[in-house]
């Protein structure tokens, strides 16, 4: 994250437009969820973009870093809007989120400093999620809403 670090020097807690990218990743029918360090609530798997990085390209990177899984993205669910997101340290953004379906290629799910826990959640299970573009990503995939991907998922490595 050292663009989003070098932006808060610059300009703060101040709110501002930040995209990011994440994946519902589905395994038997249902869905991997994390529970973040930063406010102990759960969410999809994801994150913020780095300079020249697409968004199919941060998909892959945070879920990799996340969890250690590497996955193949099946397809694109839509863009999604948090209009009032506020982390644990007051920084404010708009967060304007791409997010997509995947499954798992390789590995097993394992948590890294921003988790305490990964877990396979079913349609009736899910937990009360912390933000509003992760539930409207969760809207829209149990809506059937599925896009083809944009471009060659080349971004996958075996």
């Amino acid at each position: 994250m050292d663009y989003i670090h070098d932006l808060r020097k610059l300009t703060g807690p101040r709110k501002l437009i930040l995209n990011c990218a994440g994946a519902l990743i589905i395994k038997d029918g249902r869905i991997l969820f994390q529970r973040r360090t930063d406010n102990g609530k759960w969410g999809l798997i994801g994150g913020l973009l780095e300079m020249n990085e697409t968004y199919e390209e941060a998909a892959l990177r945070e879920i990799r870093e996340e969890t250690g899984l590497e996955v193949r993205l099946e397809s694109f669910l839509g863009i999604f809007h948090n209009h009032d997101m506020v982390w644990n340290n007051g920084d404010a953004a708009h967060v304007i989120s791409a997010y997509y379906t995947a499954r798992i290629v390789s590995g097993e799910p394992r948590i890294d400093g921003e988790s305490y826990e990964l877990k396979f959640f079913g349609k009736d299970e899910i937990p009360e999620l912390f933000a509003e573009d992760h539930i409207k990503a969760l809207e829209a995939y149990f809506g059937g809403t599925r896009y083809p991907l944009l471009s060659e998922n080349r971004y996958h490595k075996p």
